[in-house]
């Protein structure tokens, strides 16, 4: 199996050089680049020949920012999968963690995380895992709690009741083979169900249909 390919986006070359290090003589991971500016990233990851699995990105770069290079990775798939974003950032305001989400990153880590929380997380990203930092995970959970949400009987109309069962797992951060134990089914039944779940609510991942859910009361 093929080493995942990390690309770091970050302004400042201590906190590059410092993953650069965290990465090394790791057999499974392996620097694919690295870019102090959004622009730049987006303008490296376009070349036809660039493979990367991963991008660890900051939120807070010169102009063009993380989120917004977040979202033109995830519209600019390039006739294939886009790389899978990792934010790894100082700020874990609610705003920035929920934009970040919602822009299409898998995961949202604070700059305080340990090599081995870096290394877990970059691994969970690159096989289609969400990952969040303890801090993260703790705003998220506050933030829907807050919201005036949907009654979850009567939130998504559309899909079967199979369908929310499996909407209602994925927004608790299950993965399908934990899904398909939890409810009995085979792992390809859930990814049928998946599949039909993302059509019916016009949503691409598996992140946006868990903030879709979690938006609705689900998952809790």
């Amino acid at each position: 199996m093929s080493a995942v390919r990390v690309y770091v986006v970050d302004d400042h070359p201590v906190f590059r050089d410092g993953v650069r290090v965290a990465l090394e003589n790791v057999p499974d991971l392996e620097i694919a680049g690295e870019s102090g500016a959004g622009e730049d990233a987006l303008t490296a990851l376009a070349e036809p020949d660039s493979r990367v699995d991963v991008v660890l990105m900051d939120l807070h770069l010169p102009g063009c920012s993380g989120v917004e290079a977040t979202r033109q990775l995830n519209s600019a798939r390039r006739g294939g999968p886009s790389p899978r974003v990792l934010v790894m950032s100082a700020s874990v305001e609610d705003d920035a963690v929920v934009a970040a989400l919602r822009a299409g990153a898998y995961g949202y880590l604070d700059k305080g995380a340990s090599r081995a929380e870096l290394l877990g997380a970059v691994r969970c990203v690159a096989a289609g895992g969400a990952v969040f930092s303890p801090a993260v995970a703790e705003r998220l959970s506050r933030y829907f709690s807050a919201l005036h949400t949907v009654p979850a009987g009567r939130a998504f109309p559309q899909l079967t009741q199979r369908e929310r069962e499996v909407l209602d797992l994925i927004a608790r951060s299950y993965n399908n083979r934990r899904i398909a134990r939890e409810l009995v089914l085979s792992e390809k039944t859930v990814r049928n169900h998946i599949s039909n779940i993302f059509a019916k609510l016009g949503v691409q991942d598996r992140i946006a249909a868990m903030l879709r859910a979690r938006e609705a009361g689900l998952g809790e």
